[in-house]
């Protein structure tokens, strides 16, 4: 009985994993657009191989806003490029949703597509401030303020007294070592 079941649920397993390859390749029912749509900054930009050149002309790209139905209506640019690829672009394009429609010269549509513009990143406004010309100097509060030669040699003598108490306390410890 263990065995039954253990093939049935084996022989399911492998029909399923034959069967998805064949559900993966037939891919959606709908159809698919034969354009490339993509965003960079403010810019908007196009791409095709799906028009053929009719009179020199490979057609038209149109950049529609959400209140613009036709095509005739958006923003229109010629296609340029080679039988291999074709493209237009938009600059200056404010952030919104936008249809870009690509018509080729032969009246049949390409392909149409969503795309989204979002807003350039700002960059902050350097502004100029005034730095100190020797840079910042060490003391309470990282202070610029300049001592002069009297104060620099004050310090100097205490750090020297400093150095010598230090010695002589040590020297002293060590010839008593119980002392203090």
């Amino acid at each position: 009985m263990r065995t039954i079941k253990a093939l049935t649920r084996s022989g399911l397993t492998v029909a399923a994993a034959a069967a998805l390859p064949l559900a993966l390749a037939a891919g959606p029912t709908a159809a698919v657009s034969g354009i490339s749509v993509s965003t960079s900054g403010s810019t908007v930009s196009v791409t095709t191989s799906a028009c053929t050149q009719v009179n020199g002309n490979w057609g038209t790209a149109s950049l529609l806003n959400s209140s613009q139905a036709n095509f005739s209506q958006g923003r229109q640019v010629p296609l340029s490029g080679t039988s291999a690829l074709q493209s237009a672009a938009w600059s200056n394009v404010s952030p919104g949703t936008y249809t870009v429609i690509v018509m080729c010269s032969d009246n049949t549509t390409a392909g149409t597509q969503s795309v989204i513009v979002s807003s350039p990143p700002t960059t902050p406004t350097p502004t100029a401030t005034a730095s100190p010309s020797r840079g910042v100097m060490g003391g309470f509060g990282s202070t610029t303020k300049d001592y002069g030669t009297i104060t620099l040699v004050a310090g100097g003598v205490l750090v020297a007294t400093g150095g010598v108490a230090a010695a002589w306390f040590l020297r002293r410890r060590a010839s008593k070592p119980y002392r203090l």
